[in-house]
C-alpha cells in the first residue's frame, strides 16, 4: 500500500524534509523566467541589463539562476527598475 496516498504534494516534501528548498527553487525559476519575458518584451539583452545595473554579466547570471535563491530583496528592486518595472511581494 503506498503511503502517501491521500497526502498532497507538499506534504510528502514536508516529510522528505526538502519543502522549503524545493518551494525556493520553484519561486526562483518563475521569477527567472519572468524576468526573462520582460527583458524579451523590452529587448533587453544579459550584457545590456548588467550595465544597466552597472554590474557583471556573470553577476547578472547568477540572479536569473534558479539553483541560487541567496538573493536579496534589493537586488531584486534594482533589477525590478533596470528592466522598467515595480518589484511587489505579497503573501498568499
Amino acid at each position: 500500500m503506498n503511503p502517501y496516498s491521500g497526502s498532497n504534494f507538499d506534504d510528502f516534501l514536508a516529510e522528505e524534509g526538502i519543502l522549503e528548498e524545493v518551494s525556493a527553487r520553484a519561486l526562483k525559476r518563475l521569477l527567472a523566467l519572468q524576468i526573462s519575458e520582460i527583458m524579451t518584451e523590452v529587448q533587453m539583452n544579459k550584457t545590456q541589463l548588467a550595465e544597466q545595473l552597472q554590474t557583471s554579466r556573470s553577476q547578472i547570471d547568477r540572479l536569473l539562476d534558479p539553483e541560487n535563491t541567496a538573493v536579496t530583496l534589493a537586488s531584486l528592486d534594482r533589477l525590478a527598475r533596470a528592466v522598467g518595472k515595480q518589484l511587489r511581494i505579497e503573501f498568499a
